[in-house]
């Protein structure tokens, strides 16, 4: 296909979301959903309790926000819906525990693309309370900021993610307006003001990794595309060529862009059927996982222990090491890309859950002293797997000198060894509990989330996350 004809991609994504319906989304779509939806809620109730969650209910109440109609996630407050949006993508990408996007292309970087949930469903939820949404309504705009998110992503050419740009962040703008202009009940003609809107605000770095200001980027961006579902709402004016202008997203973000990617592909098939979405069991960045599970099984399988190791050797393709930068990580957000740590805490405490990723762990002599036998390295096996996998490749040296070897692809949690429906419950029991949620109100929301589809409102389940303790 001609990749240089116009071929008016701006107005057919926004035609998709202005047209779809509920009954558009496929039985197992729907039920892979409320996976992730699950997740998401019970990352933004463990985001609320972070370190970041105090200084964004600092923020609200520095702008003066103490009500609105759109819940803020376990801090006992509502306010407008954009805010709400904020604070809850926030949450959700707080510890980085939240589901990432797969790729279908080789030379996708990584096998991952975006963090879809953390800018899609804060928008939703934020604009089915204002809305007062029925949970189906509320589920199909969800799905629709995810499918718009991943399949830009999938479409822009790699170089974005390589040179610098975040793409939760910038392809997470256009889910969050999708997602609201569908419970806006906006036309084709003002979602893609809404879109070319979102593009304008859509931005994220990188060198930001390992900060606070890499989950600002999540809720940063499902903020501007709630607010600029409501300019367009409004009259406001834009393009409707935003993401294949020249002078558009594509193009000055990614230098390019593969049509073919994204053009007469939405919904067909559905990203969360094909290639499908991970959902993370640690929280660290995605692309330690591959190794994390494969440690872990081989910690179980030959009943490794911490004082028997005397080196490990971690081999990866050479894009990996440019997202796990912190070799000597020094607190819990950089510990979270550091594949050195991940490996460290697994052989010394054998879980890798939030009570691990703390700043006092990353000061304990012994896993300063266990980080140093590790090497995470570039390995030429890795790296003629291609990008579209994480390819991770173990080699653990023992006192005695045995050599144990192992290699992963993908991580438990991914499309090739998914988490059922029950596994994320107890994943959202762990975070929930983390947060002082009572366990009946968490069982009433994993229950609640099961039978979204079924549900005359949100109201009750928002109410149910709105404070914990």
């Amino acid at each position: 296909m001609d990749k240089t004809v116009d071929k008016g991609l701006t107005k057919y994504v926004a035609a998709f979301v202005a047209d779809a319906k509920v009954k558009d989304l496929p039985e197992d779509v729907v039920e892979l959903g409320k996976k992730h939806i699950l997740d998401g809620i019970g990352l933004a109730l463990s985001g609320a309790v972070a370190h970041s969650g105090a200084i964004v209910l600092r923020h609200l109440d520095e702008l003066g926000l103490q009500s609105g109609v759109a819940t803020v996630i376990g801090m006992n407050r509502k306010v407008a819906p954009r805010f709400a949006a904020f604070a809850n993508g926030v949450g959700i990408h707080a510890d980085d525990y939240d589901d990432t996007q797969l790729a279908v292309a080789a030379d996708r970087v990584y096998g991952l693309l975006t963090h879809p949930t953390a800018p899609a469903l804060p928008a939703a939820l934020a604009m089915g309370e204002m809305a007062k949404a029925s949970g189906a309504d509320v589920m199909l705009a969800y799905h629709l900021g995810v499918e718009v998110e991943c399949k830009i992503a999938e479409a822009i050419a790699p170089r974005h993610y390589q040179t610098g740009f975040h793409a939760t962040a910038t392809c997470g703008t256009f889910a969050a307006a999708a997602a609201a202009s569908a419970l806006m009940k906006l036309d084709a003609e003002a979602t893609a003001r809404a879109l070319s809107i979102a593009g304008s605000q859509s931005a994220g770095l990188r060198e930001n990794f390992g900060t606070m200001t890499k989950p600002f980027h999540a809720g940063r961006s499902s903020e501007s595309g709630v607010a600029a579902a409501q300019f367009a709402s409004h009259g406001w004016t834009a393009t409707d060529k935003i993401l294949e202008a020249p002078r558009g997203f594509f193009n000055a973000a990614g230098g390019g862009y593969d049509i073919d990617a994204i053009y007469h592909r939405l919904g067909s098939p559905w990203t969360f059927s094909n290639p499908g979405i991970s959902i993370k069991p640690h929280p660290s960045g995605s692309l330690t996982h591959p190794g994390m599970t494969e440690m872990a099984r081989l910690i179980r399988e030959y009943g490794i222990k911490a004082a028997d190791v005397k080196h490990v050797r971690v081999g990866t393709n050479s894009n990996m090491p440019n997202a796990l930068i912190h070799h000597r990580p020094q607190d819990e957000l950089q510990a979270k890309f550091s594949m050195e740590f991940c490996m460290a805490i697994l052989l010394l405490d054998g879980r890798a859950g939030l009570g691990e990723f703390t700043d006092a762990t990353t000061q304990r002599p012994d896993v300063k002293a266990m980080i140093e036998k590790v090497d995470f390295v570039v390995d030429e096996k890795a790296e003629k797997a291609g990008y579209h996998k994480m390819t991770t490749i173990i080699d653990i040296t023992l006192n005695d000198g045995r050599v144990i070897h192992g290699e992963a692809d993908f991580g438990k949690g991914s499309p090739a060894n998914p988490m059922s429906y029950d596994e994320v419950a107890e994943k959202f029991r762990e975070n929930a509990g983390h947060a002082g949620l009572k366990r009946d109100a968490a069982e009433e929301v994993i229950t609640l989330v099961h039978e979204l589809e079924r549900q005359p409102s949100i109201e009750r389940l928002m109410g149910l996350v709105a404070k914990i303790g």
